[in-house]
């Protein structure tokens, strides 16, 4: 008995313990941002209409039931949630109805089983994603001409960006009084939202609305007031970038360092640009990204460019269903067109972040345009390297001492910083100044840039400081190759990424360097000059896949498991673009002060088809963001500037492959063509403005092993109809990712001309199997539309995709190419 007892007062004593941790974890629990969806139907859509085409979405009906949803919002959240362990953040009312919530994890679990709720998803954060790139798409002779030059193309247009901001003071922002735009914007509805460095006058008729969105910011962190301004303001530089690549001014002077560059042109420099700024340079959340959506939709834009998103696929959910795409989806059905970054993951295979149907997933490539820069050695060999600097004194000819940095440390005296950052060149303590003063200094990448914690930045200080003649950063053959891009130095400067290319240095170093038996420096006869690094050349073969551009396959889940569906869709210059910046350059030091920078991302890229397609939708203002993005599908090359397959970059510098569509989707963009592109794809099934949608939610239905409860749910759609396999979307390409014995795909095209046109079908198919279409030819009338069967049978089972290509030509000259991509598992049905 009293054994019974001691042990009952130890399970006593384990129970109070178990609930005092229990009680410190609950006090404990971190709040975080969730996104939440309600079964109501949002503003734009109410009673099944699409009130932002019908030009009522600012009617009385619309602002009261925006309103009712607010409320609703409000009434759910103080009935299920305990007062005190919430903050509303934002509620969605337009094309989403939802809220975005600041709890905790227990707290947000209670909405789940809310009746009303649709989805509870996690906050799981963004990531931010010309000079010369007008001429190298044929811009000024082709759809500029046509337009009646650059001071026309894309006006009557609103590109909304959600980015970083704009730099309002920038020229490529300018508004020009002896050349007003006269386009009506009467359908478009913005406002100026001032605040520190963005007062009201910044919207100037080129900008025409700007907006910021910060409540999942300042739930998320604390913001830094000194570079997270709570305005419009651009402290990035990226959103600048974005927005002047897709519409800045044409013949803005690129200067830098005062070296003149060229001029820049965005795609369309008429466009007008509406701005909703929803990333900061401390933190991005999908909160705010979702708000800037919902309001630039609201705001009337003709078409969204997102060079910014989760970096992430969903981890319990299909790709297509988590909450940014679903509101990209809604997006679409408010006939928007939405124009998304495919992600900078590459090169590796389903690498992309751009997985839906309804949005334009851009990949990027180089153009023929590159800056050699290059090292002059003592024995008059030349290394190439990279370095938007001027040439050491002399013009290059004069030859410096040329000193390793790990042979220049200080002897006397002792420097605390660990040996890396002395061959790293991070500090002028570490460094002989009487060695190093008037030389060329190698500093060699190590272990403090593999972990990030060194930088360019401060080899430049340290140059500066100790009177480098110039500074050359070089690989490591204990790290590898390492990528890099040309980056303006106000002194001689120069990045040589290759091993291969650093032994060549290095050799020669050792041979001319006399040591004593310590290995300590005795004498420095290496001798060395940096050439002119800043004069551009032409000769590259291009376009590229850039190395850092996403590949497909697309896939439905977290196991990335391959879909039907091509991404990335299109290819569009993204390395190395000249565009607008924001001194303050708050993420990336190194280029501080400066009005204009040579990025490089699927980023660059994305705005170069938001503008393009602002030109085709001038020419062709009648047009569905559907046949906006077939035009420019169907009408893309394969084939560089030497007439052949373009190749794509692989892990390895140098490393170059033939590109499928998988790295470049239906290939490069030809805006020529994509203005009148003869056929576009296009169904009759419903109404124009509902019939992207429609599809889109069959297409969901139609997915294996979906289940309707669950597209219930997500979007509030039923599945009435599916269809019969969903590479049967009909999309200006055909992926299938498991061919079993044979299958029947149709297609559906309109004729946009105003005049008959017959097209002779071609089919080369992709190995492995057979591929038939029906009919073979076909005359299609004005307007008119025609269906198209194609059956492909697997003839032998492969071990990965392989891919082919239907050519449709027309007797009027035009050309619509169909990728194929398809994956034969087995010659006969399971």
């Amino acid at each position: 008995m009293a054994e019974f007892a001691s042990l009952k007062r130890v399970e006593v004593i384990r129970l109070g313990l178990l609930m005092v941790i229990m009680t410190a974890d609950c006090l404990a629990e971190e709040r975080a941002l969730y996104l939440v969806t309600m079964e109501d139907e949002p503003a734009a859509f109410l009673g099944g209409s699409n009130l932002s085409h019908k030009g009522h979405k600012h009617s009385e009906v619309s602002r009261a039931h925006a309103k009712r949803l607010v409320n609703s919002h409000d009434k759910l959240l103080q009935s299920t949630l305990e007062t005190g362990s919430y903050t509303k953040l934002h509620s969605f009312k337009h094309i989403v109805n939802g809220f975005a919530v600041h709890t905790t994890p227990s707290q947000a679990s209670k909405l789940r089983d809310v009746e009303g709720v649709r989805l509870v998803e996690k906050d799981r954060g963004a990531k931010l994603m010309t000079t010369y790139t007008p001429k190298f798409l044929g811009l000024r002779e082709g759809v500029w001409a046509q337009e009646g030059g650059e001071r026309n193309a894309g006006e009557g247009i609103v590109i909304g960006f959600v980015d970083t901001g704009i730099n309002p003071t920038h020229p490529s922002f300018a508004f020009n009084p002896f050349n007003p735009f006269t386009s009506n914007l009467s359908r478009f509805s913005g406002a100026c939202e001032a605040g520190p460095h963005f007062p009201a006058s910044s919207c100037n008729g080129k900008i025409v609305s700007a907006r910021f969105f910060s409540a999942g910011a300042q739930a998320a962190t604390t913001l830094n007031t000194s570079v997270d301004f709570l305005s419009p303001y651009d402290a990035v530089g990226h959103g600048s970038h974005v927005a002047s690549t897709a519409a800045g001014n044409a013949g803005v002077p690129v200067v830098v360092n005062g070296f003149f560059y060229g001029r820049a042109s965005g795609m369309a420099p008429r466009a007008q640009i509406a701005i909703y700024k929803a990333v900061y340079p401390t933190v991005a959340t999908l909160t705010d990204v979702i708000s800037a959506i919902d309001q630039a939709v609201l705001d009337g834009v003709d078409i969204l460019t997102l060079s910014v998103g989760p970096d992430e696929p969903p981890e319990d959910t299909i790709t297509f269903l988590n909450l940014f795409d679903i509101a990209l989806l809604f997006a679409r059905r408010a006939g928007v067109l939405v124009v998304q970054a495919a992600g900078n993951k590459g090169p590796g295979p389903s690498t992309v972040v751009s997985f839906s149907p309804w949005a334009v997933g851009v990949a990027a490539s180089g153009t023929d345009r590159s800056y050699p820069g290059c090292l002059l050695l003592g024995n008059g060999r030349k290394v190439g390297g990279l370095g938007l600097s001027g040439p050491s004194l002399g013009n290059g000819l004069f030859l410096h001492k040329l000193v390793l940095a790990r042979d220049a440390a200080r002897t006397n005296g002792s420097f605390p910083e660990t040996p890396s950052l002395i061959e790293e060149c991070q500090s002028p303590q570490a460094l002989d100044p009487r060695v190093v003063r008037g030389s060329i200094v190698i500093c060699t990448f190590s272990e403090g840039f593999s972990n990030g914690t060194s930088s360019v930045t401060a080899i430049i200080s340290t140059a500066k400081a100790l009177g480098f003649a110039g500074f050359v950063f070089v690989a490591n053959p204990s790290y590898g190759d390492f990528i890099a891009e040309p980056i303006p130095f106000d002194i001689p400067g120069l990045l040589i990424p290759s091993v291969a290319d650093v032994q060549v240095i290095l050799n020669y170093y050792e041979r001319h360097t006399h040591r004593g038996e310590s290995k300590l420096v005795r004498r420095f006869r290496a001798k060395a000059a940096i050439g002119e690094g800043r004069v551009a050349s032409f000769k590259s073969q291009a376009p590229t896949v850039s190395r850092f551009s996403s590949r497909g396959p697309d896939f439905i889940d977290a196991k990335r498991n391959p879909t039907d569906v091509l991404k990335p869709d299109i290819l569009a210059p993204g390395q190395r673009v000249w565009a607008a910046w924001s001194p303050i350059s708050a993420s990336d030091p190194i280029l501080e002060g400066l009005s204009f920078a040579l990025v490089s991302g699927t980023s660059m890229a994305t705005p170069h088809i938001a503008g393009i397609a602002a030109l085709i939708k001038q020419y062709n203002p009648s047009w569905t963001p559907s046949m906006i993005s077939s035009a420019i599908d169907t009408t893309a090359t394969k084939y560089d500037n030497h007439g052949q397959v373009i190749m794509a970059e692989g892990f390895s510098i140098g490393s170059l492959y033939p590109s499928t569509p998988f790295e470049l989707g239906s290939g490069l963009v030809t805006p020529s063509c994509a203005i009148d592109p003869g056929l576009v794809f296009s169904s009759e099934s419903w109404g124009v403005d509902e019939a992207g949608y429609k599809d889109y939610v069959a297409f969901l239905c139609s997915l294996p092993g979906m289940n309707p409860a669950t597209i219930k749910i997500a979007i509030g759609e039923s599945c009435n109809y599916s269809l019969t396999h969903p590479a049967n979307l009909n999309l200006p390409s055909i992926t299938i990712s498991a061919l079993i014995g044979s299958l029947s795909v149709q297609r559906t095209v309109r004729n946009v001309r105003n005049e008959p046109e017959t097209y002779l079908c071609a089919v080369l198919p992709p190995n492995g199997t057979t591929v038939s279409l029906n009919p073979p030819w076909f005359t299609i009338a004005p307007q008119g539309t025609q269906e198209l069967d194609v059956q492909l049978n697997v003839t032998k089972a492969m071990n990965d995709f392989s891919f082919g290509e239907i050519i449709l030509t027309g007797s009027l000259g035009h050309i619509v190419k169909i990728p194929l991509s398809v994956f034969p598992i087995s010659v006969q049905k399971r």
